[in-house]
């Protein structure tokens, strides 16, 4: 396995704990990086490298950035790098089977969450919403199916009640490096059997929109909480404001015992905003109104006169 040639593929902060694991392996030699082309960020829409692209170019390695992995001409320039194995996190494009077949050991793919549920885009938002105990990271063995490759090495972890999901996103990404480069050595020494995956017990986790951080206070109040840590750090959980049109991000919530009227608030005070739900109320305790900066509920209501009996709509 000494000098092992592996080419990693891998666009956002997700990847880089991996990416890193790989740099730090002495059988391992990561002979070129893979990820998404710099895209336009920010208010001024400024062309940025992606969090493995900038990595990569600290530790000196080529970058390739194809706009298509499918293209003739991409493959091709993999094929020259002659790679024994090429690992992927959260690459963001769906390897064609040309590039899947390219390397002699195939391509591993780091995953988080114990597949096979959650396959897709958003596993870690999904669990946290569908209120799931635990998650974790899977590393499979790449074919031609959207995550439905066979499953190598996996590794659990609880999911907290402090657990949102930028919390839980750094988490899995230590996990997954420390899984993978314990993978890789068993798997290419052929110590472990590829195992398919329960296609019958498969869930999905399709790509978070916007609009799916909309509140609907007629939820149960741990819908509500579960879809707040879900949903941050993006796009985070919203409504708006009683009588206003602009939007309340709400980024920490506690569930309560009270009840009333789905939307209406309870209390407001130094405690925190307590908001009735379908079932049970949320306490609002950090948020953030448009355009405004995070604060404390306390901070928000010494300049927002909130009163008991005001309500927040259930639709837009």
């Amino acid at each position: 396995m000494a000098g092992l040639r592996i080419i990693f593929m891998g666009t956002p902060e997700l990847a880089v704990a991996s990416l890193e694991a790989l740099l730090r392996a002495p059988d391992f030699s990561v002979v070129a990086v893979v990820t998404q082309p710099d895209r336009p960020k920010g208010r001024e829409l400024k062309l940025q490298p992606s969090a493995v692209k900038q990595l990569a170019g600290h530790a000196g390695l080529p970058v390739l950035q194809p706009e298509r992995a499918r293209d003739d001409s991409f493959v091709a320039e993999l094929r020259r790098w002659q790679p024994d194995l090429i690992a992927v996190a959260a690459f963001g494009q769906i390897l064609p089977k040309n590039i899947l077949e390219l390397p002699r050991f195939g391509c591993v793919n780091v995953h988080t969450s114990l597949l096979p549920k959650y396959r897709g885009a958003a596993p870690i938002q999904w669990a946290i919403l569908n209120d799931e105990d635990e998650t974790g990271v899977t590393i499979m063995k790449m074919d031609a199916g959207l995550d439905t490759g066979d499953i190598l090495t996996q590794r659990a972890t609880p999911i907290r009640p402090d657990d949102n999901a930028a919390a839980l996103h750094d988490r899995l990404a230590q996990i997954g490096a420390e899984l993978l480069g314990q993978t890789i050595p068993d798997y290419v020494a052929g110590k472990i059997a590829p195992r398919p995956q329960q296609s019958e017990l498969a869930t999905h986790a399709p790509k978070i929109r916007k609009a799916d951080g909309r509140i609907d206070w007629r939820l149960p109040a741990r819908a509500i909480w579960n879809r707040v840590r879900a949903f941050t750090p993006w796009p985070g959980a919203f409504t708006c404001l009683p009588g206003e049109p602009q939007l309340l991000k709400i980024w920490q919530a506690e569930v309560a015992l009270p009840s009333g009227p789905s939307g209406e608030i309870l209390s407001a005070d130094k405690a925190g905003i307590l908001i009735a739900c379908g079932q049970g109320a949320l306490r609002v305790v950090t948020l953030q109104r448009e355009g405004g900066r995070r604060m404390s509920a306390q901070e928000f209501l010494a300049g927002h006169a909130l009163k008991p009996g005001q309500r927040f709509a259930s639709t837009p």
